[in-house]
């Protein structure tokens, strides 16, 4: 009943900061949960938009990564270009050494291209376990998705209850943002970027499961590109208590 009363004051909260712009919502998150909350980054051009915003706000702000260790390189030199320029200590989580040996032992280390159970199995050792630990600690986290990034994406809401996670508050700013907006603010406040951005890669996720797009091609037609659209989530943003892939992904 608590839990209950608590998510009901929190909707309450978080309905008048639905219509607010990015940076407002930043601020009222960073002073509502202070070190309770994080940006969760991949380092996507959205990322890199809410980690100047946020520590333009707050150099105090929290930023953690999932790396799943078969990220790019030039994401990794990345971070380092972030943790250069801001100053920030990035926390990273990994996957479980335990559960990735018995993966790769079992299935091969590109199973994923097999089947999409397998997949969806790769990225749940990679991505969704670290994920969960990193917000253990956390009461709400900030997420670059964009409504303009995938078909999956078009019920979400810019503050929303996150029932897969314990019903933590999921934020994400720029849910309304078009690719220009992002990269307007990237341009003008010469925010650092991946540079792969600049060769076709509009969506960068791990290095076997990326690749560049065509011209005319979605944005996310780089992304898991043997599977159909509504297939490509990798459920770090899933909705309700299951595990099925219902929205969004890095």
């Amino acid at each position: 009943m608590a839990q209950e009363q608590n998510t009901q004051k929190l909707e309450r909260e978080i309905q008048p900061l639905q219509d607010s712009d990015a940076e407002q919502v930043v601020r009222w998150a960073l002073e509502r949960f202070d070190d309770q909350v994080a940006l969760a980054s991949s380092f996507g051009v959205e990322d890199m938009v809410l980690t100047d915003m946020m520590l333009r706000i707050s150099p105090r702000a929290r930023i953690f990564t999932l790396d799943t260790g078969r990220l790019p390189k030039e994401t990794y030199d990345l971070m380092e270009r972030v943790r250069e320029r801001y100053g920030v200590r990035i926390e990273v989580f990994a996957p479980q050494s335990s559960q990735l040996e018995k993966m790769i032992s079992e299935s091969g280390p590109n199973a994923f291209y097999r089947s999409i159970e397998l997949r969806r199995l790769c990225c749940n050792v990679r991505k969704v376990e670290p994920l969960g630990r990193a917000l253990q600690s956390l009461s709400a986290w900030i997420c670059g998705l964009r409504r303009a990034q995938a078909v999956t994406r078009q019920e979400l809401k810019k503050l929303e209850i996150d029932e897969a996670h314990g019903g933590m508050l999921k934020i994400n700013p720029l849910l309304e943002w078009s690719d220009k907006e992002a990269w307007n603010y990237v341009m003008e406040r010469d925010v650092p970027y991946n540079v792969l951005h600049d060769r076709s890669y509009p969506s960068i996720g791990c290095a076997p499961c990326t690749r560049a797009v065509q011209p005319g091609e979605d944005i996310r037609a780089g992304r898991w590109w043997w599977e159909t659209p509504e297939q490509k989530e990798c459920g770090l943003h899933r909705t309700g208590s299951s595990k099925t892939d219902t929205t969004g992904g890095q």
